[in-house]
């Protein structure tokens, strides 16, 4: 029997906000559900290709897959991977095919790897040159997704993808193709090393120049030391999050450890329900369909409850828009009144994801939100219609069948995880700011009370590296606001910024009074610094970044959501934006490949997708 979460009404708020968004994207969702319509039917489609097509589409397929195929009785399911060795949250995906094949057999449907995306690691990039394809590399793997599916074979579609641009890139791509069921497979988190906050402790010292390279690389090596996604509460396991909360992945799915009998069990599982779930059964649940309005409301929810990371105000805009729904940074900040903070998993906290798992994991986080009424309950997923079977938890039997039972009624630990009468803070962990600097977003669930407001002279800098030369220069031990402009999507493709934040952490620790101001992005591991980030309009396209001189007052007020120049207005009105050479930007690293996506991407609040409406109509 399904366990259900108290069946308290919809928040009142939380109804007009998705309502708000329906009738906003009226035009361009039916539009979309017209094509996944004309897309979608009832035989599948290989068999009405040339006989020529059909034969290499099964040539190396083993006899009994290529019978299967050949008559076109079963289902054909597409394997989408993101596996490579060398990203350790993709790593265990080496073994997942031949278990997804093993499924899909029993289930009695086929399995092929229909193709590949890539998968660039944040951590190994961070602060270098292959930073600046990061974010592009989502639209990317949304077009190497919709080249993987082309061959019109499949009934149904996997997608095996974890980390920071993968999954909303794996998302895009899919919708593309709204009229496939689509499952995600997750492959879990690295089991807990050094501690999150002891890891903090060690680049703080080298930055600091009182350890040396030695030891700072043998505390990363102890907390980085094995298969799964890094342990702190990021991008890649805020995305699990969300592909659970939406209705992608099976129920409990997105924090069992890699390489485990249950993960195993979980992974066929997810097969075999993606072969139930076709047109050629009666339980048909095509993705365009799954995520609609309130999945993404129920996105944005758990973002919020849970202090996710600040790129999903970026992804998330960028996924609906694919599903032809049009989502703001003005729903972001309005679901974040209405929504409490649940966890505090580092950098927000201490624990780390397996903590947060233990204590009662996702399906608390569920069960304690539907109890409020802040998740839409009646929802389509892959398992079925609603979300109450999202409070349960997967578990392994005596003789090593894969159940589900109730999950957790409260809270394992009460300083990892709360319910919603007694959260840590009363409302999400991500606030909108708007002011004479334009807009942006500041993440406040990691950030002390005392600090949400900071008013500071700035500090110009064009790179992280001239911060960080200052720094060891001795010329920032006062109160700043660290102004890092031309780091946007057009300027140079919007790195992260997370070398900006030790120095910063220790100018914080000696007493100063400090913040960033930047067009760049910081992602979930943004840490214990006020941070005003995704600045728009960016400063290469002369947004109000780019008047600011050094010595400005600016204040960053997070509570009050605003971000502003304390200068004359006739002063300012006078200025004009400075300019950049970029041109160092623009070349090695595979830079020169991606001019076209600087011309044409959009701005951070439309998703920083070249996909865009406003992209495409530049």
């Amino acid at each position: 029997m399904t366990a259900q979460a108290s069946n308290s009404p919809l928040n009142a708020r939380l109804g007009e906000v998705t309502e708000r968004i329906a009738r906003r994207s009226q035009d361009m969702r039916r539009r979309y559900l017209d094509r996944l319509a004309a897309a979608a039917e009832a035989t599948p489609r290989r068999q009405r290709l040339g006989c020529a097509n059909q034969a290499h589409g099964f040539a190396a397929c083993a006899p009994g897959d290529k019978a299967m195929l050949r008559a076109g009785a079963g289902a054909n399911l597409a394997i989408v991977t993101a596996y490579n060795d060398m990203l350790s949250a993709h790593q265990p995906y080496e073994r997942f095919p031949e278990l997804i094949r093993e499924a899909a057999r029993a289930a009695g449907g086929v399995a092929q790897v229909a193709g590949g995306v890539p998968a660039m690691c944040d951590g190994i990039t961070q602060g270098e040159a292959g930073m600046e394809l990061s974010l592009f590399s989502r639209d990317v793997i949304a077009l190497s997704t919709a080249v993987a599916l082309s061959h019109q074979t499949f009934d149904a579609a996997v997608f095996l993808g974890i980390c920071d641009k993968i999954v909303p890139g794996l998302v895009i791509g899919a919708l593309a193709f709204g009229h496939l069921p689509a499952v995600f497979i997750p492959a879990g988190p690295m089991t807990s090393g050094l501690s999150n906050d002891d890891k903090a402790k060690a680049r703080q010292l080298f930055a600091e120049g009182k350890v040396g390279r030695d030891a700072l690389l043998e505390a990363e090596a102890r907390s980085y030391h094995g298969p799964g996604t890094c342990t702190f509460y990021g991008t890649a396991n805020t995305n699990q999050m969300m592909m659970e909360i939406m209705g992608l992945h099976l129920p409990g799915a997105s924090f069992v450890n890699p390489n485990t009998p249950l993960r195993d069990a979980l992974t066929k599982a997810a097969a075999e329900r993606a072969i139930a779930i076709t047109a050629l059964g009666n339980d048909y649940r095509p993705v365009g369909r799954v995520l609609d309005e309130r999945a993404f409301v129920n996105g944005v929810v758990g973002l919020h409850a849970t202090g996710g990371s600040t790129n999903h105000t970026m992804h998330l805009v960028a996924m609906a828009a694919a599903a032809g729904i049009q989502l703001t940074w003005d729903d972001f900040s309005d679901l974040a009144g209405l929504t409490p903070l649940l966890t505090r998993i580092y950098p927000n906290g201490k624990a780390d994801v397996n903590h947060f798992h233990a204590a009662g994991g996702m399906g608390f986080v569920i069960r304690e939100l539907l109890g409020e009424g802040l998740l839409h309950r009646d929802v389509e997923t892959v398992w079925g219609t609603g979300l109450d079977a999202y409070v349960q938890e997967p578990m392994l039997g005596p003789d090593g069948s894969l159940a589900w039972r109730a999950g957790a009624d409260s809270s394992g630990d009460e300083a990892v995880l709360r319910g919603a009468k007694a959260p840590f803070h009363p409302t999400g962990g991500l606030t909108l700011l708007t002011g004479d600097l334009g807009r942006a977003v500041i993440k406040t669930s990691a950030i002390a009370s005392e600090r949400h407001v900071i008013e500071a002279p700035a500090r110009i800098f064009h790179s992280q590296e001239a911060l960080q030369a200052a720094f060891k220069a001795g010329e920032l031990n006062s109160d700043l606001v660290a102004v890092v402009r031309f780091q946007g999507p057009r300027a140079n493709g919007m790195p992260e910024l997370h070398k900006l934040m030790p120095p910063l952490g220790v100018l914080q620790d000696r007493g100063y009074r400090v913040a960033l101001v930047t067009d760049g992005r910081l992602s979930g591991a943004s840490g214990k610094v006020p941070a005003a980030i995704h600045v728009t309009p960016e400063a290469v396209d002369g947004g109000p970044i780019a008047l600011i001189r050094d010595g400005d007052p600016i204040r960053v007020d997070a509570i009050a959501g605003t971000l502003t120049v304390l200068v004359d207005a006739k002063e300012w009105a006078a200025r004009v934006p400075v300019e950049a050479d970029l041109e160092l930007s623009h070349w090695g690293t595979g830079r020169d490949l991606f001019s076209a996506f600087r011309a044409s991407v959009g701005t951070a609040d439309t998703g920083a997708t070249i996909f865009s409406v406003e992209a495409a109509e530049r």
